[in-house]
Protein backbone atom coordinates (compact mmCIF):
# COMPACT_ATOMS: atom_id res chain seq x y z
CA UNK A 1 0.00 0.00 0.00
CA UNK A 2 1.15 3.74 -0.95
CA UNK A 3 2.21 5.22 2.28
CA UNK A 4 0.55 9.09 2.46
CA UNK A 5 2.89 11.86 1.91
CA UNK A 6 3.89 13.84 4.53
CA UNK A 7 3.17 17.23 4.57
CA UNK A 8 5.07 20.05 5.17
CA UNK A 9 4.97 20.69 8.27
CA UNK A 10 5.75 17.74 9.34
CA UNK A 11 8.95 17.47 7.61
CA UNK A 12 10.03 20.22 8.93
CA UNK A 13 9.76 19.09 12.09
CA UNK A 14 11.26 15.90 11.65
CA UNK A 15 14.87 16.22 13.18
CA UNK A 16 17.62 13.76 11.64
CA UNK A 17 21.03 13.71 12.51
CA UNK A 18 23.80 14.86 9.57
CA UNK A 19 26.38 12.44 10.27
CA UNK A 20 29.84 14.26 9.48
CA UNK A 21 31.61 10.13 8.41
CA UNK A 22 28.94 9.64 6.10
CA UNK A 23 27.20 12.71 5.32
CA UNK A 24 23.70 12.12 3.85
CA UNK A 25 23.56 8.42 5.43
CA UNK A 26 21.09 9.32 8.45
CA UNK A 27 18.84 10.90 6.38
CA UNK A 28 18.20 8.03 4.01
CA UNK A 29 20.41 9.67 1.17
CA UNK A 30 23.61 7.64 -0.23
CA UNK A 31 26.80 9.38 -1.15
CA UNK A 32 26.71 9.79 -5.09
CA UNK A 33 29.36 7.99 -7.06
CA UNK A 34 31.97 9.61 -9.05
CA UNK A 35 31.06 9.85 -12.44
CA UNK A 36 33.52 9.46 -16.01
CA UNK A 37 34.09 13.04 -17.84
CA UNK A 38 32.33 11.41 -20.90
CA UNK A 39 29.12 10.59 -18.99
CA UNK A 40 28.74 13.76 -17.88
CA UNK A 41 29.15 14.73 -21.50
CA UNK A 42 26.51 12.70 -23.01
CA UNK A 43 24.01 13.62 -19.97
CA UNK A 44 24.82 17.40 -20.65
CA UNK A 45 24.27 16.50 -24.55
CA UNK A 46 20.93 15.10 -23.83
CA UNK A 47 20.13 18.23 -21.51
CA UNK A 48 20.61 20.62 -24.61
CA UNK A 49 19.07 18.47 -27.43
CA UNK A 50 15.78 18.37 -25.26
CA UNK A 51 16.01 21.70 -24.57
CA UNK A 52 15.85 20.71 -20.42
CA UNK A 53 18.75 23.56 -19.41
CA UNK A 54 16.73 24.81 -16.41
CA UNK A 55 18.47 22.98 -13.94
CA UNK A 56 21.47 24.67 -14.97
CA UNK A 57 20.32 28.16 -16.23
CA UNK A 58 21.09 30.96 -14.05
CA UNK A 59 18.00 32.27 -11.97
CA UNK A 60 18.11 36.32 -11.63
CA UNK A 61 17.45 38.03 -8.69
CA UNK A 62 15.39 40.82 -10.36
CA UNK A 63 17.90 42.91 -8.84
CA UNK A 64 19.07 44.34 -12.31
CA UNK A 65 22.45 45.30 -11.53
CA UNK A 66 23.31 42.71 -9.18
CA UNK A 67 22.42 39.91 -11.72
CA UNK A 68 24.70 41.93 -14.87
CA UNK A 69 27.52 41.14 -12.53
CA UNK A 70 26.24 37.84 -11.05
CA UNK A 71 26.39 36.81 -14.83
CA UNK A 72 22.54 36.47 -14.38
CA UNK A 73 21.57 35.06 -11.43
CA UNK A 74 22.51 32.77 -8.92
CA UNK A 75 22.64 28.57 -9.86
CA UNK A 76 21.96 25.58 -8.36
CA UNK A 77 24.85 24.26 -5.85
CA UNK A 78 25.95 28.05 -4.83
CA UNK A 79 25.63 29.18 -1.40
CA UNK A 80 25.37 32.63 -1.19
CA UNK A 81 25.28 35.08 1.90
CA UNK A 82 23.97 38.40 2.50
CA UNK A 83 25.41 39.89 5.54
CA UNK A 84 24.75 43.44 7.25
CA UNK A 85 24.02 45.25 10.11
CA UNK A 86 21.19 45.09 12.27
CA UNK A 87 18.30 46.82 10.84
CA UNK A 88 20.01 47.74 6.99
CA UNK A 89 17.26 45.37 5.37
CA UNK A 90 18.70 41.64 4.86
CA UNK A 91 15.10 40.17 5.16
CA UNK A 92 13.25 42.63 3.12
CA UNK A 93 16.48 42.13 -0.05
CA UNK A 94 15.85 38.34 0.78
CA UNK A 95 12.44 38.08 0.89
CA UNK A 96 11.81 40.51 -2.27
CA UNK A 97 14.67 38.61 -4.37
CA UNK A 98 12.34 35.20 -3.28
CA UNK A 99 9.11 36.66 -4.63
CA UNK A 100 11.64 38.04 -7.57
CA UNK A 101 13.24 34.77 -8.36
CA UNK A 102 9.10 32.80 -8.26
CA UNK A 103 8.13 35.73 -10.52
CA UNK A 104 10.26 36.63 -13.08
CA UNK A 105 12.25 32.93 -12.84
CA UNK A 106 9.30 30.63 -12.27
CA UNK A 107 11.35 29.29 -9.65
CA UNK A 108 10.03 27.34 -6.47
CA UNK A 109 11.63 29.36 -3.32
CA UNK A 110 11.21 28.16 0.47
CA UNK A 111 12.02 31.39 2.80
CA UNK A 112 12.53 29.37 6.08
CA UNK A 113 13.09 32.36 9.12
CA UNK A 114 14.24 31.99 12.19
CA UNK A 115 13.14 35.44 12.99
CA UNK A 116 9.59 35.92 12.14
CA UNK A 117 6.57 33.77 11.73
CA UNK A 118 4.71 33.56 8.41
CA UNK A 119 2.25 36.15 8.88
CA UNK A 120 4.97 38.79 10.04
CA UNK A 121 6.44 38.17 5.94
CA UNK A 122 3.22 38.06 4.38
CA UNK A 123 2.43 41.29 5.41
CA UNK A 124 5.40 42.46 4.38
CA UNK A 125 5.21 40.37 0.69
CA UNK A 126 2.06 42.55 0.19
CA UNK A 127 3.25 45.66 1.24
CA UNK A 128 5.90 44.62 -0.94
CA UNK A 129 4.37 43.75 -3.77
CA UNK A 130 1.72 46.67 -3.24
CA UNK A 131 4.49 48.84 -4.15
CA UNK A 132 7.09 47.35 -6.51
CA UNK A 133 4.32 44.38 -8.36
CA UNK A 134 3.52 46.12 -11.54
CA UNK A 135 7.32 46.53 -13.03
CA UNK A 136 7.52 50.29 -11.28
CA UNK A 137 7.27 52.34 -8.38
CA UNK A 138 3.72 52.31 -7.56
CA UNK A 139 2.55 55.46 -5.49
CA UNK A 140 -0.51 54.31 -3.97
CA UNK A 141 1.33 51.52 -2.40
CA UNK A 142 0.27 50.93 0.79
CA UNK A 143 2.92 50.92 3.80
CA UNK A 144 3.25 48.09 5.96
CA UNK A 145 2.14 50.17 9.31
CA UNK A 146 -0.99 51.29 7.38
CA UNK A 147 -1.39 47.29 5.95
CA UNK A 148 -1.77 46.56 9.62
CA UNK A 149 -4.13 49.00 10.98
CA UNK A 150 -6.55 48.33 8.05
CA UNK A 151 -6.23 44.66 9.20
CA UNK A 152 -6.74 44.77 13.36
CA UNK A 153 -9.30 47.38 12.47
CA UNK A 154 -10.81 44.51 10.16
CA UNK A 155 -10.10 42.21 13.24
CA UNK A 156 -12.24 44.69 15.47
CA UNK A 157 -15.17 45.42 14.10
CA UNK A 158 -17.64 42.92 12.54
CA UNK A 159 -19.77 44.98 10.03
CA UNK A 160 -17.46 44.12 6.87
CA UNK A 161 -20.35 41.81 5.60
CA UNK A 162 -20.38 39.78 8.21
CA UNK A 163 -17.00 38.59 8.24
CA UNK A 164 -13.73 40.01 8.56
CA UNK A 165 -11.00 38.82 5.51
CA UNK A 166 -8.49 40.34 4.07
CA UNK A 167 -10.08 41.20 1.08
CA UNK A 168 -12.40 43.16 2.90
CA UNK A 169 -10.08 44.88 4.91
CA UNK A 170 -7.89 46.42 2.09
CA UNK A 171 -11.19 46.89 -0.57
CA UNK A 172 -10.69 50.49 -0.01
CA UNK A 173 -7.00 50.01 -1.12
CA UNK A 174 -6.77 49.41 -5.09
CA UNK A 175 -2.82 48.43 -5.04
CA UNK A 176 -3.35 46.35 -1.62
CA UNK A 177 -6.28 44.73 -3.85
CA UNK A 178 -3.81 43.95 -7.04
CA UNK A 179 -0.76 42.97 -4.99
CA UNK A 180 -3.41 40.08 -3.02
CA UNK A 181 -4.12 38.69 -6.18
CA UNK A 182 -0.99 38.85 -7.32
CA UNK A 183 -0.19 36.93 -4.47
CA UNK A 184 -2.42 34.42 -4.82
CA UNK A 185 -1.32 33.18 -8.09
CA UNK A 186 2.47 33.14 -7.44
CA UNK A 187 1.84 32.25 -3.65
CA UNK A 188 1.55 28.45 -4.82
CA UNK A 189 5.08 28.15 -5.55
CA UNK A 190 6.44 30.64 -2.48
CA UNK A 191 6.67 28.95 0.92
CA UNK A 192 7.07 30.45 4.17
CA UNK A 193 7.97 28.73 7.61
CA UNK A 194 8.35 29.81 10.74
CA UNK A 195 11.61 27.72 11.49
CA UNK A 196 12.04 26.07 14.54
CA UNK A 197 15.87 26.41 16.56
CA UNK A 198 15.25 23.06 17.97
CA UNK A 199 14.07 21.43 14.64
CA UNK A 200 14.81 22.89 11.50
CA UNK A 201 18.08 21.85 11.08
CA UNK A 202 20.38 20.74 7.73
CA UNK A 203 18.17 16.99 7.58
CA UNK A 204 14.95 18.93 8.06
CA UNK A 205 15.40 21.61 5.30
CA UNK A 206 16.75 18.92 3.36
CA UNK A 207 13.35 16.99 2.96
CA UNK A 208 11.77 20.57 2.53
CA UNK A 209 14.22 20.89 -0.80
CA UNK A 210 13.51 17.86 -1.88
CA UNK A 211 9.67 17.58 -1.79
CA UNK A 212 9.43 20.87 -3.09
CA UNK A 213 11.45 19.94 -6.15
CA UNK A 214 8.85 16.86 -6.58
CA UNK A 215 5.96 18.80 -6.81
CA UNK A 216 7.65 21.73 -8.63
CA UNK A 217 10.85 20.38 -10.53
CA UNK A 218 14.35 21.29 -10.29
CA UNK A 219 14.31 25.20 -10.25
CA UNK A 220 14.10 25.55 -6.38
CA UNK A 221 15.82 28.28 -4.53
CA UNK A 222 16.13 28.14 -0.61
CA UNK A 223 16.29 31.43 1.84
CA UNK A 224 17.56 31.08 5.42
CA UNK A 225 17.11 33.56 7.53
CA UNK A 226 19.35 33.38 9.26
CA UNK A 227 22.35 30.57 9.49
CA UNK A 228 23.85 31.20 12.82
CA UNK A 229 20.49 30.22 14.29
CA UNK A 230 20.31 26.85 12.61
CA UNK A 231 20.69 24.01 15.09
CA UNK A 232 23.23 21.07 14.80
CA UNK A 233 22.79 17.89 17.12
CA UNK A 234 24.77 16.93 19.25
CA UNK A 235 24.49 21.00 20.29
CA UNK A 236 27.72 22.83 21.03
CA UNK A 237 28.77 25.96 22.61
CA UNK A 238 31.42 26.90 20.37
CA UNK A 239 29.56 29.02 18.08
CA UNK A 240 32.91 29.15 15.75
CA UNK A 241 32.54 25.43 15.42
CA UNK A 242 28.79 25.58 14.91
CA UNK A 243 28.89 27.70 12.06
CA UNK A 244 31.44 25.71 10.51
CA UNK A 245 29.38 22.64 10.70
CA UNK A 246 26.28 24.41 9.46
CA UNK A 247 27.70 26.66 6.43
CA UNK A 248 29.69 23.12 5.36
CA UNK A 249 26.01 21.20 5.53
CA UNK A 250 24.37 24.36 3.62
CA UNK A 251 26.94 23.76 0.99
CA UNK A 252 26.83 19.96 0.83
CA UNK A 253 23.22 20.28 0.94
CA UNK A 254 22.89 22.95 -2.41
CA UNK A 255 25.38 20.90 -4.17
CA UNK A 256 23.94 17.57 -3.65
CA UNK A 257 19.91 18.93 -4.08
CA UNK A 258 21.14 20.67 -7.29
CA UNK A 259 19.34 23.86 -5.45
CA UNK A 260 20.64 27.51 -4.75
CA UNK A 261 20.68 28.49 -1.22
CA UNK A 262 20.20 32.35 0.10
CA UNK A 263 21.45 32.35 3.58
CA UNK A 264 21.19 35.70 6.17
CA UNK A 265 24.56 35.95 7.94
CA UNK A 266 25.18 38.23 11.21
CA UNK A 267 27.77 40.46 12.05
CA UNK A 268 30.09 39.85 14.84
CA UNK A 269 30.91 42.42 17.70
CA UNK A 270 33.76 44.00 15.75
CA UNK A 271 31.26 44.83 12.70
CA UNK A 272 28.50 46.24 15.03
CA UNK A 273 30.93 48.53 16.03
CA UNK A 274 32.57 49.34 12.83
CA UNK A 275 31.65 52.01 10.62
CA UNK A 276 31.57 49.95 7.53
CA UNK A 277 30.83 46.06 7.94
CA UNK A 278 33.01 43.56 5.72
CA UNK A 279 33.24 40.07 5.05
CA UNK A 280 35.61 39.52 7.91
CA UNK A 281 33.30 40.74 9.96
CA UNK A 282 30.77 38.06 10.02
CA UNK A 283 30.29 35.70 12.55
CA UNK A 284 32.38 33.01 11.45
CA UNK A 285 34.23 34.32 9.02
CA UNK A 286 36.45 31.73 8.09
CA UNK A 287 33.92 29.05 7.55
CA UNK A 288 31.22 31.35 5.88
CA UNK A 289 34.48 32.76 3.45
CA UNK A 290 35.37 29.25 2.17
CA UNK A 291 32.14 27.64 2.00
CA UNK A 292 30.76 30.54 0.15
CA UNK A 293 30.44 30.98 -3.33
CA UNK A 294 29.09 34.61 -3.76
CA UNK A 295 29.14 37.23 -0.30
CA UNK A 296 27.07 40.23 -0.65
CA UNK A 297 27.12 42.44 2.58
CA UNK A 298 24.40 45.28 2.90
CA UNK A 299 25.93 48.91 4.91
CA UNK A 300 23.34 52.21 4.71
CA UNK A 301 25.26 54.63 2.49
CA UNK A 302 25.64 57.54 4.98
CA UNK A 303 27.12 55.57 7.40
CA UNK A 304 30.47 54.32 4.99
CA UNK A 305 30.45 57.12 2.21
CA UNK A 306 33.47 59.49 2.65
CA UNK A 307 32.50 62.67 4.85
CA UNK A 308 33.67 65.27 2.13
CA UNK A 309 30.61 64.16 0.01
CA UNK A 310 28.42 65.15 3.29
CA UNK A 311 30.24 68.22 4.31
CA UNK A 312 29.96 69.83 1.28
CA UNK A 313 26.21 68.68 -0.23
CA UNK A 314 24.22 68.51 3.35
CA UNK A 315 21.00 68.40 0.98
CA UNK A 316 22.02 65.61 -0.79
CA UNK A 317 23.48 63.35 2.79
CA UNK A 318 19.93 63.61 4.24
CA UNK A 319 18.94 61.44 1.24
CA UNK A 320 21.96 59.08 2.04
CA UNK A 321 20.03 57.27 4.89
CA UNK A 322 17.74 56.62 2.16
CA UNK A 323 20.15 54.19 0.26
CA UNK A 324 21.47 50.84 0.95
CA UNK A 325 25.05 49.98 -0.28
CA UNK A 326 25.13 46.49 -1.58
CA UNK A 327 28.97 45.58 -2.13
CA UNK A 328 29.94 41.93 -3.68
CA UNK A 329 32.70 41.03 -1.64
CA UNK A 330 33.09 37.72 -3.16
CA UNK A 331 32.32 36.25 -6.36
CA UNK A 332 33.25 32.93 -7.09
CA UNK A 333 32.47 33.41 -10.43
CA UNK A 334 33.12 36.78 -11.40
CA UNK A 335 34.19 40.18 -10.73
CA UNK A 336 34.00 41.27 -6.73
CA UNK A 337 34.40 44.10 -4.55
CA UNK A 338 31.83 45.71 -6.74
CA UNK A 339 30.07 48.41 -4.45
CA UNK A 340 25.92 48.81 -5.50
CA UNK A 341 23.40 50.77 -4.52
CA UNK A 342 19.47 50.73 -4.15
CA UNK A 343 17.07 53.07 -2.78
CA UNK A 344 15.62 51.65 0.26
CA UNK A 345 11.81 52.05 0.88
CA UNK A 346 11.68 50.95 4.47
CA UNK A 347 8.12 51.40 5.09
CA UNK A 348 7.23 48.74 2.37
CA UNK A 349 9.95 46.67 3.35
CA UNK A 350 10.98 46.72 -0.51
CA UNK A 351 14.05 48.16 -2.14
CA UNK A 352 13.97 49.90 -5.98
CA UNK A 353 15.33 47.03 -8.44
CA UNK A 354 16.93 49.55 -10.65
CA UNK A 355 19.75 50.62 -8.73
CA UNK A 356 23.48 51.01 -10.13
CA UNK A 357 27.11 51.74 -9.47
CA UNK A 358 28.01 54.13 -6.28
CA UNK A 359 29.19 57.09 -7.69
CA UNK A 360 30.36 58.22 -4.74
CA UNK A 361 34.02 58.01 -2.73
CA UNK A 362 33.05 55.18 0.24
CA UNK A 363 34.85 54.43 3.51
CA UNK A 364 37.56 51.14 3.06
CA UNK A 365 38.25 50.71 6.63
CA UNK A 366 40.93 48.07 4.76
CA UNK A 367 43.07 50.77 3.92
CA UNK A 368 42.42 53.55 6.27
CA UNK A 369 40.19 54.73 8.81
CA UNK A 370 38.82 58.34 9.47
Amino acid sequence: MEKPKQSSNTLAKARVVDSPAGRGEADGSISPAPKLASEVLRRLDELVQRGELGSIAPLPTGFHPLDRFLDGGVRPGELILVGGAQGVGKTSMTLQMARNLVVQAQAACGYVCFEHDEAFLLQRLVSMESLIGRGKLDPDGLPITELRELLLAAGRSRDYMGEATVEVALAGHAAATMALSRIRTFGERLYLLKASGSTTDVPALRHLVREWKERHGPRVVLFVDYLQKVPVFPPTNDEGEKVTQVADALKELALSEGVAIVAVVAGDREGLRARRLRIHHLRGSSSLMYESDIVLILNNKYRIVARENITYNPHRAKDYKNWVVCTIEKNRAGRDLIDLEFRSFFAFGAFDPEGGAVAEQLLDERIHEE
